[in-house]
């Protein structure tokens, strides 16, 4: 049974907390795929591994099947497939992989996030091929069998395929919400009280506003005190939301206003005609004309000389280390 590998990180780039990310092995490099070779990933190694600390898993692997061997595909109810070698052998495979999946399950509650390989049988996120008899596949697609455990133990992990991730938008929606989760494991589940989750949540506060406006009004309401909650079933329903609040992507028109509410903790302490270039650049971004770093940049710089130590400490404007900015110029 394959142990979990580990890609080294360079802390002489990374000063934040080890990120722990499961990785699939054959992004990895590791010669696990089923005709003996790998599908490595350059983002993952050359760049994410400076993050992050891989630890990789093949669960077909862990559970026994031989590299290289016959390929796999699922098949039946795309609901609930089954899975079989697809040259026609015709043998139900799910308790063998079974046994992989519950033996890499063990070992990953330390993990704040995963990257899949995409279209597996037992590691597709979305869009995995499910075969009828007559060998042509189902109109409708499913999440490899891998997956669903994965996803069933751990509901609020981040978990991506690594060829969306090339996509700018779709990595630094994963990035935020990766190190939003291990800042909420670590800063609040660690030892729960109320005082950490509201400071938690006030750290966070404009970065919600950004993505889901109805949530950020949501959670407010959540912890008011207006409603007598026992803090353990708090924290868990704070945690669900918040994180659903990440999922959503920011658009544009939300990243304006919340620039603008940023922008107005320097209204008495940055000269009006400062403030107005502020405003144009921001609007400029609106238009998709520059991109996002723009005027976070521009406003971080004006908020470090007259920002207070709350606006300062805003999550919204380092959701991630710095160094990772250049990776999504574009959003």
């Amino acid at each position: 049974m394959q142990e979990p590998a580990i890609i080294a990180t360079d802390n002489t780039i990374n000063t934040e907390p080890s990120i722990k990310i499961g990785l699939s092995a054959c992004l990895a490099g590791q010669n696990v795929r089923y005709n003996g070779g790998h599908t490595q990933s350059k983002l993952c190694l050359n760049t994410l591994s400076k993050y992050f600390d891989f630890q990789t898993f093949c669960p077909e692997v862990a559970a026994g099947f031989g590299t290289p061997r016959p390929t796999m595909r699922l098949v039946g109810d795309p609901n609930a497939p089954g899975l079989e070698f697809s040259n026609g052998e015709g043998k139900d495979l799910n308790a063998q992989l079974a046994t992989g999946i519950s033996a890499i399950l063990a070992k990953t509650d330390n993990l704040d996030g995963y990257i899949l390989m995409k279209n597996s049988p037992s590691c597709g996120l979305s869009r995995v091929k499910v075969y009828q008899q007559n060998g042509h596949p189902h109109k409708d697609r499913t999440t490899g069998l891998f997956t669903q455990a994965l996803a069933k133990k751990y509901p609020l992990m981040p978990i991506e395929e690594e060829g969306r991730l090339h996509d700018d938008r779709l990595l630094d929606n994963f990035l935020l919400r990766v190190y939003a989760y291990s800042n909420f494991r670590r800063e609040v589940l660690n030892q729960p009280s109320m005082f950490k989750l509201i400071s938690f949540h006030s750290s966070y506060k404009y970065l919600l506003l950004a993505h889901n406006q109805e949530l950020y009004r949501y959670l407010g309401r959540l912890l008011s005190g207006s409603k007598k909650i026992p803090l353990e079933e708090l924290t868990q329903h704070y945690f669900e939301k918040f994180m659903q609040a990440l999922g959503k992507q920011a658009n544009r028109n939300n990243h304006t206003n919340t620039l603008l509410h940023i922008l107005g903790y320097l209204k008495k302490t940055v000269p009006s005609p400062a403030r107005q270039h502020i405003v144009e650049v921001i609007y400029k971004y609106q238009q998709g004309i520059i991109p996002l770093t723009t005027p976070v940049t521009l406003l971080k710089h004006y908020l470090q000389q007259y920002g207070s130590n709350y606006i300062n400490e805003q999550r919204y404007l380092n959701p991630y280390p710095e160094s990772l900015n250049p990776l999504t110029r574009h959003i």
